[in-house]
């Protein structure tokens, strides 16, 4: 037993670890892979803590057709960890696939047409441009790679550092509240939907209101406490010269820009009415996108010679594997959990201390700022399985909890810089200090973290 009870122990040192990575000195992806070899690794090796999870039993009736004393456990473990790795690698693919949408959208300049619409000397009516774009942009490409985007256009609008931390700040509370009504927002919401948790359209319709409250409650408090009154940017803002619009025809920016976000934004559509899983949706996307550019460079070989860069077997090469590994190593970490039985056992006990699923949800999201958001979810998800028994509760599809879930899992990143991937990313794209974040803007995404909160409340009772 002592195997047994040394499986969350790991694992939890593995979440302390990734959640300490600049004081240890050690990248989250390496920690996160040890930690799923490890635990694997035990399992397989003493077989006996899944001989008695109710996994296996479930296993062994269903292939009756072959005598029991014919199957190992080794057989059992073998299968579900295939099983485990195919349903991971349709979320790792999406979110590879949608990075690379992303990437080439941003090398053919689509994103620069974003500091042309929020272009303003007012910091006022800055602020609220940006956070609205922050918004919207999340919940169509996703909150990290909005992030990013918006970060690039304020380094082409606000030259002065100070008033761009602020932005930049304010900037990771819009995108993780965008990310969280929508299903391709975030990596959480993004589990939810791909584990059958919830459908797409009733994620949005049910959180879009609490997320845009969220957003909207920050920024208000941020108009009339961080910029005074018609307060101007210290140099006239200015939106650089595109060099690519020299290189490239004119209209494959738009084409390119058009492709990959209606892509991203089809692939529920797929999902919802044509079973296509959500991962071919999005690869069929690039494709198309891919094919696209394979044409122009070869419609215009001389015009494009020295733009090799730009061509999508380049820009592949320059994808984000490290970030890929880490869910890699997160994800199948919680499935060999479950597989030991564990989630199931903390999933009893959390119910007997916190019955009311709505406090667990809004606990959850204020871990997730302390704690990874992806893991904190992906443990969940294992600890409470779909409800099919045909009663109404909180755990069937498209349940209260499982929705109230992806609005609290991903905002609540928002409490603290280093709660979400996308806070850690400006973090670092802008040398933000944790106590920057948590002196000036910590107060103001709890406030919008309350509101979204209770807004859904509301909405839950009519």
């Amino acid at each position: 037993m002592t195997w047994y009870y040394l499986m969350p122990v790991i694992f939890i040192l593995g979440i302390l670890a990734i959640a300490f990575e600049e004081q240890i000195k050690i990248n989250k992806t390496a920690t996160a892979l040890l930690t799923c070899v490890l635990l694997w690794s035990i399992l397989l090796i003493n077989t006996d803590i899944a001989s008695v999870t109710e996994g296996y039993q479930t296993w062994l009736k269903a292939v009756s057709q072959v005598q029991p004393d014919e199957l190992a456990v080794s057989d059992y473990l073998s299968f579900k960890l295939n099983h485990h790795l195919g349903d991971v690698s349709s979320t790792l693919f999406f979110v590879l696939c949608s990075m690379a949408l992303v990437n080439t959208i941003d090398s053919y300049g689509g994103f620069k047409s974003v500091a042309e619409i929020v272009v303003t000397e007012n910091k006022r009516r800055l602020l609220w441009r940006v956070a609205l774009a922050s918004f919207f942009f999340s919940a169509f490409l996703d909150n990290l790679a909005a992030a990013i985007v918006i970060i690039a256009v304020l380094r082409r609008l606000v030259p002065d550092q100070t008033d761009r931390m602020k932005y930049a700040c304010l900037s990771i509370i819009a995108c993780n509240a965008g990310g969280s009504w929508s299903p391709i927002g975030d990596v959480t919401t993004l589990l939810l939907w791909n584990s059958g948790r919830i459908t797409p359209y009733y994620q949005i319709f049910h959180l879009i209101l609490p997320a845009f409250f969220n957003m909207l409650v920050p920024t208000l408090l941020a108009h009339f406490f961080l910029f005074k009154k018609g307060a101007k940017l210290r140099k006239p803002s200015d939106v650089e010269t595109d060099e690519l619009m020299d290189i490239l025809p004119r209209r494959a920016r738009f084409i390119v820009l058009g492709l990959g976000i209606a892509s991203l934004m089809l692939v529920p559509i797929w999902q919802t009415f044509f079973d296509v899983p959500a991962f071919m949706g999005v690869i069929f996307g690039l494709v198309l996108v891919w094919i696209y550019t394979e044409l122009m460079f070869s419609a215009h070989k001389r015009r494009l010679r020295e733009a090799s860069s730009l061509r999508m077997t380049t820009l592949l090469n320059h994808s984000d594997l490290t970030t890929i590994f880490y869910f890699l190593g997160i994800l199948m970490s919680v499935a060999a959990l479950i597989e030991g039985g564990q989630l199931l056992i903390a999933a009893g006990h959390v119910s007997e201390a916190i019955p009311n699923t709505g406090i667990l949800a809004v606990l959850i999201g204020v871990l997730s700022a302390m704690l990874d958001n992806v893991a904190l979810v992906a443990a969940v998800l294992g600890m409470y399985p779909v409800d099919v028994s045909g009663a109404v509760t909180p755990f069937v599809v498209n349940g209260s909890f499982w929705v109230f879930l992806a609005y609290c899992g991903v905002t609540g990143g928002s409490l603290l810089i280093i709660g979400s991937a996308t806070g850690v990313t400006v973090m670092g794209l802008e040398k933000i200090s944790f106590g920057y974040y948590l002196k000036r803007f910590s107060l103001l995404a709890l406030a919008g973290y309350i509101a979204g909160a209770i807004v859904y409340q509301l909405i839950a009772l009519i």
